[in-house]
C-alpha cells in the first residue's frame, strides 16, 4: 500500500523508467471500457446528445439474453461501452475499493468549454478542477471526467 511520499519515491525509483528506456507496450490501446446502464435510451441521450459522443453500435449482449451492449465513439479509436441488465435489479452505482472511480476522457479545449455550457443548460451538477477538468455523474451515477489536456498529459505534466 502506498500511503506516504517516501513510498511513492521508492516506487518511482524502483519501477519508473525514463521514456527513452521504456519498452513499447504490448497493448494496442484501450478497446473499450464497459459501464452499466439502467436505461438504454436515457444513456444514449446523455452520451450522444449531451456530451457529443456518437453511438456506433447497439447489439444484444452475448452473455445475457435480452440485454443490450452499445458503444460510443470517444475519439482516437476508443469506445465507451454499456450493458443493461433488465430484470437483475442491480441497484444504484457505488464506488468501492477496487472498483471504478472515474473515466477520464480528453476533449479539445473548445469542446470542453462547450460541454460545460451544455452541462449547465441541462442542470447536471459538476466540479471543476485545475482549470482543465470537470467531474460529473452520468444518469446511473458513474463519475465521468472531461479533461481539456491532450492525451498523455495531465495538468501540464507529461504522463506518457
Amino acid at each position: 500500500m502506498t500511503d506516504s511520499p517516501t513510498d511513492r519515491q521508492r516506487l518511482r525509483a524502483t519501477y519508473l523508467r525514463p521514456a527513452a528506456e521504456r519498452g513499447a507496450s504490448t497493448a494496442r490501446g484501450l478497446h473499450h471500457t464497459a459501464l452499466i446502464s439502467g436505461d438504454v435510451e436515457r444513456t444514449i441521450r446523455f452520451y450522444q446528445e449531451l456530451l457529443g459522443f456518437p453511438l456506433t453500435e447497439l447489439i444484444e449482449n452475448r452473455d445475457y439474453a435480452g440485454s443490450s451492449h452499445f458503444f460510443f465513439d470517444i475519439g482516437n479509436g476508443n469506445l465507451l461501452a454499456f450493458f443493461d441488465f433488465p430484470g437483475l435489479d442491480l441497484g444504484p452505482y457505488g464506488e468501492v475499493l477496487g472498483g471504478l472511480h472515474h473515466v477520464a476522457i480528453s476533449v479539445e479545449p473548445a469542446q470542453w468549454e462547450a460541454a460545460v455550457r451544455r452541462l449547465d443548460a441541462a442542470g447536471v451538477g459538476y466540479e471543476r478542477h485545475s482549470g482543465v477538468s470537470v467531474y460529473f455523474r452520468d444518469p446511473d451515477g458513474a463519475r465521468i471526467e472531461l479533461i481539456a489536456d491532450p492525451l498523455g498529459e495531465m495538468y501540464g505534466q507529461q504522463v506518457l
